[in-house]
């Protein structure tokens, strides 16, 4: 049983929207046909029910009217279904049709004084199972009141066959119209689904260009396309600095290996003439070079990937104190900490951007590094300026691409990799942050800004 439910269901769940929604539309038309007919063959049934009642009373009035006027009972119609009895004021049957002559009265209202009344009558002896439509009717006459009663047939549920078929075929016509529109609505509506789906079919890694067109009217369907083609905007965006980016790590990757090889096969070369010492100091420094450009790229691959970071509770001016005092001094550092500057977040991701920001300033400062940590409108602001060149104005979105590097910071240090400062900004984004190149009068300006602790 369970097994034919999942059946059922999976058979049901492969079906398009279209088919469901055809279905669905179908069977919610048929349920209300079939309310709507049963009411109203309820109602034709009953109107049928009172004209053959009116007419049973017009018979019973003439069969009357002439017993009246010829002062004998009529002949009795022999109509097939129809019973009439007649009594006299003793109660004696004097006139019946032959399915009810040797019959007791057809219903219990022999009592009733005056006036006629009418009634159901089933399971008679003369027509066993069936219902009938009865008919007391006393009259009088001058030996007394006579009485006479009648029954014809009882009109079916159905009330007759061409009346149920009308009602057959008018529910399955408007039920097959009712699908055959909602099919063809439902198709026209999803047809920019369709074009949609053709169109994402034909999109590749290798060209990301194309865009889903965009439905002419403004509903759920065009907001789908607009999204569709924001998502392969991103996609396109996304894939685009992944080639960029896989190109500029291999060529810097490659430098490093490059120049070690170099040293190595000039050394085996000539091991004679080779001083091995300086040969292990050149190689130990590409080699540090490139353990620094893996743990940025490492570094880059995380943030990228949005993996989960801590949400630790830390005082900046605390930071910025503990991270100095681990680093050798280059040059002169100025601190200018505001206590208790309490921000959330990863607390070895923000010592990384502290660490890149004054590896930055460092290389380029002449003689002074200034750390500030400030409040600002419920944001916390850390400052790292040194007193170097500065950076043009036009550049200073430049240097936070990866593996951008300035003619300038190339002269400072050949060994660098470009990708401090863009972890720096990444980071500071992932913090709900910002990271910025200020105005100075002299150097360059880094502002990071977060929000403080609540």
């Amino acid at each position: 049983m369970l097994d034919d439910d999942r059946t059922e269901g999976s058979i049901w769940q492969r079906c398009s929207i279209r088919t469901r929604l055809t279905a669905i539309t179908a069977a919610v038309m048929a349920l209300i046909c079939t309310v709507v007919a049963a009411l109203a063959l309820m109602a034709v049934r009953e109107d049928v029910r009172d004209h053959r009642t009116k007419n049973l009373v017009a018979q019973a009035v003439e069969i009357t009217q002439q017993v009246h006027e010829k002062g004998t009972i009529p002949p009795l119609a022999k109509t097939p279904g129809t019973a009439i009895q007649v009594f006299d004021p003793s109660g004696i049957l004097v006139a019946a049709t032959s399915n009810v002559a040797n019959a007791p009265p057809m219903n219990k209202l022999m009592l009733r004084p005056t006036g006629y009344a009418t009634t159901n009558i089933c399971d008679l002896r003369a027509f066993p199972g069936e219902c009938k439509i009865g008919i007391y009717f006393p009259f009088y006459m001058p030996d007394g009141m006579w009485r006479l009663h009648m029954a014809v047939p009882d009109v079916p549920w159905y009330v007759s066959f061409t009346v149920l078929g009308l009602f057959i075929v008018g529910w399955i016509l408007l039920v097959g119209a009712t699908a055959l529109a909602a099919n063809r609505i439902v198709g026209r509506t999803l047809a920019p689904v369709d074009i949609m789906t053709s169109k994402l079919a034909e999109i590749t890694v290798g060209d990301l260009s194309q865009r889903v067109p965009v439905p002419w009217f403004h509903d759920e369907l065009r907001r789908l396309a607009e999204r569709a083609n924001q998502t392969l905007d991103r996609a396109e965006t996304a894939v685009e600095r992944q080639r960029r980016f896989a190109s500029d790590t291999s060529h810097d990757l490659r430098s490093p290996l490059t120049a070690m090889r170099t040293e190595i096969e000039e050394a085996l070369l000539h091991p004679e003439d080779i001083d091995w010492d300086t040969t292990a100091r050149t190689l130990l420094d590409s080699v540090e070079r490139l353990q620094a450009l893996v743990s940025s790229l490492l570094q880059i691959a995380r943030l990228d990937a949005g993996a989960p970071r801590r949400h630790d509770t830390i005082d900046l001016a605390e930071l910025v104190t503990s991270e100095l005092a681990l680093r050798p001094r280059r040059v002169t550092v100025t601190e200018q900490l505001t206590p208790d500057v309490m921000v959330t977040g990863d607390r070895l991701h923000l010592a990384r951007l502290l660490g890149n920001l004054l590896d930055n300033a460092e290389r380029h400062a002449e003689s002074n590094v200034t750390i500030r940590v400030t409040r600002d409108d419920g944001t916390a602001v850390l400052e790292v300026q040194d007193d170097g060149n500065g950076i043009p104005p036009d550049k200073r979105d430049i240097i936070f691409q990866r593996f951008v590097r300035l003619e300038a910071s190339r002269k400072k240090d050949a060994g660098g990799t470009g990708l401090g400062l863009p972890i720096a900004r990444q980071i500071a984004e992932s913090h709900g942050g910002t990271l910025t190149i200020g105005d100075s009068p002299r150097g360059a300006r880094f502002v990071l800004r977060i929000p403080l602790c609540h």
